[in-house]
């Protein structure tokens, strides 16, 4: 009885082990999907990460024309699923060229390359990574119809502070004037287009053909 029991008790404690170790690598799973590698791995081993300054970045912000017309003809669950096949997409074509996700605001989609790994491509990564994502969106109109989304593309290149904001819930982010240049880019970008910043045109003017728009005027910035 006396060697059923302690075998039984090796056991427990085994089961107990893998079952940690399984806990493990599921919260480390989890952890890696809202933080960049890098960071989770300093948040691990240090209990923090410290934000840092990063001057050679470059910033992508989509969103979708006419978004809240076609929202209000769909059911809840719809427009979720809806939201889900493109940011999924999104994601995959983000992972592909090295580029961040950050964060998506409703509609909206932000991404960064260039941190926190420096990449002196980062400004042809977010290009690359915008002209898959307006063909995805060409191929699945085609599929489904008129009665979908148009993606609008703003892209900036400069310098950002990033680090993690909140205690139980994580989330990394990005600040700066950078962050606020690319979203105007996006504001005045057309559907199914690629709005780049003078900026990044002069990271990006010998790779592919660009069209010149003139000044744009942008919301608390002036003429851009």
């Amino acid at each position: 009885i006396g060697l059923l029991a302690t075998g039984v008790g090796l056991v427990l404690i085994l089961l107990l082990a893998l079952s940690i170790r399984k806990g493990k690598r599921e919260s480390d799973k989890l952890l890696h999907n809202i933080l960049p590698m890098e960071v989770a791995a300093e948040l691990k081993s240090k209990g923090k990460a410290v934000s840092k300054k990063f001057d050679n970045i470059t910033v992508l912000f989509t969103d979708f024309k006419g978004f809240t017309a076609i929202a209000e003809k769909l059911e809840p669950q719809e427009l979720v699923d809806d939201l889900n096949i493109y940011f999924s997409a999104f994601d995959a074509i983000m992972e592909k060229y090295g580029v961040e996700k950050i964060k998506t605001i409703g509609d909206a989609y932000m991404a960064v390359s260039g941190l926190p790994k420096s990449d002196p491509k980062h400004a042809e990564n977010v290009l690359k990574a915008s002209l898959e994502m307006v063909q995805f969106m060409k191929e699945r109109k085609e599929r489904v119809g008129e009665d979908t989304f148009e993606i609008r593309i703003g892209i900036h290149s400069g310098n950002v502070i990033a680090g993690i904001v909140g205690t139980h819930k994580y989330a990394y982010d990005i600040w700066g004037d950078t962050v606020n240049t690319a979203a105007r880019m996006e504001q005045n970008s057309l559907p199914g287009r690629i709005n780049v910043s003078n900026v990044s045109y002069e990271h990006l003017k010998h790779t592919v053909e660009f069209t010149y728009r003139g000044e744009l005027p942008a919301k608390n910035k002036g003429a851009l």
